[in-house]
Formats: C-alpha cells, sequence, structure tokens
C-alpha cells in the first residue's frame, strides 16, 4: 500500500502543478520557487511531516519535500548553533541532494553531448 499511496499522491502533486503551468502565466521557475517555499511552510506548520509519512516518497521526491528539508536543516541548526544556523542548516541539509544532482547532470552532459538552441 506503500506504493499505491506515494504514486498518487506524487501524481496528484504534479497534476496539480500541471495545472498551475496552463492555467496561469507563471513561469516554470516561478512555480518551482513556490514549490519549495510552500514545503518550508508547510514543515514550519508540523503539517508536511505526517503528510510525508503517509505519502512516502510520493511527497519527498518533489519540491515541495526539498522545502521541508531545507526547513528542518534550517530548524536543527539553529538549535545548535543559534542564530547562525539561519544562514548554515538549509546548506548542510540540502548538501547531499544538490551535489548529486550536480553529479549526475554533469555525467549525463558528457555522455549525450547537448547541444546550444540556434
Amino acid at each position: 500500500m506503500d506504493y499505491v499511496n506515494a504514486f498518487w499522491v506524487g501524481g496528484l502533486i504534479c497534476a496539480l502543478v500541471q495545472i498551475l503551468m496552463e492555467k496561469t502565466k507563471m513561469l516554470p521557475g516561478r512555480i518551482m520557487v513556490l514549490l519549495v517555499c510552500s514545503g518550508a511552510v508547510l514543515g514550519a506548520l508540523q503539517i508536511y511531516e505526517p503528510f510525508q509519512e503517509y505519502a512516502g516518497a510520493g511527497a519527498s521526491v518533489p519540491l515541495l519535500g526539498f522545502g521541508n528539508v531545507l526547513w528542518k536543516g534550517i530548524q536543527e541548526a539553529v538549535d545548535t548553533d543559534g542564530f547562525l544556523g539561519i544562514f548554515m542548516g538549509g546548506f548542510t541539509a540540502s548538501a547531499v541532494g544538490i551535489s548529486a544532482a550536480l553529479i549526475f547532470g554533469y555525467l549525463a552532459s558528457l555522455i549525450f553531448q547537448p547541444k546550444m538552441k540556434k
């Protein structure tokens, strides 16, 4: 049942974002920022954690999950380091995911040799 919940919740998030993209004039970058900020706000309100426990990877993989990871990292760093944790927490919590995205993106560019649009 965990797979089914992850599938339908992740699909619902993607469908809602697709509807938002098609029905508004918002650019994709702004929608991505909206998702990350929404995940952080839902994490701050302590709504995202029970949602993520129910949906599993369907809630943790999309950009909402990235915003929640940033929030949790900042919260932990503020608890241990005080005010400076606001600036350090997000970087330490998301470093592995960002590094993986950069490394795999670079490897994909080596394999597929992308070309610039004309």
